[in-house]
């Protein structure tokens, strides 16, 4: 009983399990149909719209291939058409040469002479009063095409505008600034093309500003607004003129003066100075002196019995007093004097001789010593700029002409002061060989009477 059970229980149990694998097959049949469909729809919706992308794309092609056509027959009508251009455009060109002829020459002369025109008036002081066709000039100049016969026309009276006015003295009223930086209005002299006087002068004219600035030095003798009035009459009038148009006029600035010149020989130059202003008061102490001592021995020559305060006398006033002596003890003793005088005459001269042998070695100093500022300027500052280099070289030349300048006349004042001195000594050497000679006849005539009255 209970295995019939067991059966049933059994079979009941794998009937179900049947059943139910049976309704689960179903279902993943049903399962896999409804997403077959889905696929096959899927898969049409995407063939639809594939199709539909490739007619897109096809009629695009086909409009792209008719812009391509469209833009190649363009293309074909624009080349035709450029060769058509530039075939017509050498026929003009070769035209216009034929008919042109040599005015493209002339226009190039014509341009060329404005321009240098333009730039001439441009920095004239004919602008103030005498530049009626200027406008006329730039307009040559900025034209691209041949210039007309008016424009020809001004151009030459341009030219002929300023022939006459570089020929005349003209009266005229510029803009002035003076020192002060006040700008005012002047009278002034136009002298043709070459400058402007006032009564301060040649006026330097500032063409950018248009205003006349004073020149810082004017030329010696330069002319005036009132010394020119001759000129302004229309009489003739010599006058120094600068035919550089300033350019001189405004180097006078840089002209160095004879102070100036001695500055740039710095220390060393100083001192040659005044080793020439020691030698010229050695020089002029010792020339008086020498020139009183010849002039009292002039005196005591034409009246030897008197003994003055000179050498000479100092040389007789010895002989009166050593007469008695013999001839060999006079002969000393004068000579004695005679080289004591001698140091007194000649006292200062060997500084002068000394100072005029220092001035040029002084010089070479300077000079070497300009020379090594110069090269220290040129390995901080390089050679391109004189300017930097200018002042090392004028203290190498100065200091040299210094020395040259100051050893010469204390070398010529030496050589004068010695022969004086020598002439001087000359004299007395005389007048002591003289004394010793009389002093010897006296002895020799003395020893004669005593040996007579033996």
């Amino acid at each position: 009983m209970k295995l019939k059970v067991c059966l049933s229980l059994c079979l009941f149990s794998l009937t179900t399990s049947v059943m139910a694998d049976n309704h689960n097959q179903t279902s993943l049949v049903n399962q896999a149909q409804t997403a077959q469909q889905q696929e096959r729809q899927h898969n049409r919706e995407r063939e639809a719209s594939f199709q539909q992308t490739e007619q897109t794309l096809r009629e695009e092609a086909e409009r792209l291939q008719k812009t391509k056509a469209a833009l190649q027959k363009e293309i074909d009508s624009l080349t035709s058409q450029f060769s058509k251009n530039e075939s017509a455009l050498a026929k003009q060109e070769e035209k216009l040469r034929l008919e042109t002829g040599s005015l493209g020459e002339i226009f190039g002369v014509v341009r060329q002479n404005a321009k240098t025109l333009r730039s001439d008036l441009s920095h004239s002081i004919t602008q103030i009063d005498r530049q009626t066709y200027t406008p006329v000039v730039d307009d040559i100049v900025a034209a691209k095409s041949l210039p007309s016969l008016k424009q020809l026309n001004g151009l030459w009276q341009s030219f002929n505008e300023q022939i006459r006015a570089s020929g005349e003295v003209a009266a005229v009223n510029i803009p002035y600034v003076d020192e002060a930086g006040i700008k005012n209005t002047e009278a002034a002299a136009r002298l043709g093309s070459f400058g402007l006087i006032t009564e301060q002068g040649y006026m330097n004219w500032d063409h950018n500003k248009q205003v006349a600035i004073p020149y810082l030095k004017q030329p010696d003798d330069g002319p005036t607004l009132n010394s020119i009035a001759p000129l302004l009459a229309g009489q003739t009038q010599p006058l120094i003129v600068d035919p550089s148009k300033g350019t001189l006029l405004a180097q006078l600035a840089n002209a160095p003066t004879m102070l100036d010149r001695l500055k740039a020989g710095g220390v060393v130059g100083n001192i040659i100075l005044g080793l020439l202003a020691i030698g010229f008061i050695i020089g002029l102490f010792r020339g008086i002196s020498l020139a009183v001592i010849k002039q009292k021995i002039k005196v005591q020559l034409k009246t030897p019995e008197r003994h003055g305060d000179n050498p000479l006398g100092r040389v007789l006033s010895v002989y009166d007093k050593e007469k008695h002596r013999s001839v060999e003890a006079l002969e000393l003793r004068l000579l004695e004097v005679v080289v004591d005088e001698q140091s007194h005459l000649e006292k200062g001269l060997s500084m002068l001789k000394l100072l005029a042998a220092l001035a040029p070695m002084l010089g070479l100093l300077g000079t070497v010593t300009g020379m090594i500022e110069t090269f220290q300027v040129i390995t901080q500052f390089g050679n391109g700029d004189p300017k930097v280099m200018a002042g090392g070289i004028s203290m190498a030349l100065i200091t040299t002409v210094l020395g040259l300048v100051a050893a010469m006349p204390m070398l010529l004042a030496h050589n004068i002061l010695s022969s004086q001195a020598e002439s001087i000594r000359t004299i007395l050497e005389k007048q002591g060989i003289g004394l010793v000679a009389a002093q010897a006849e006296n002895d020799q005539a003395a020893k004669d009477d005593v040996e007579q009255a033996a």
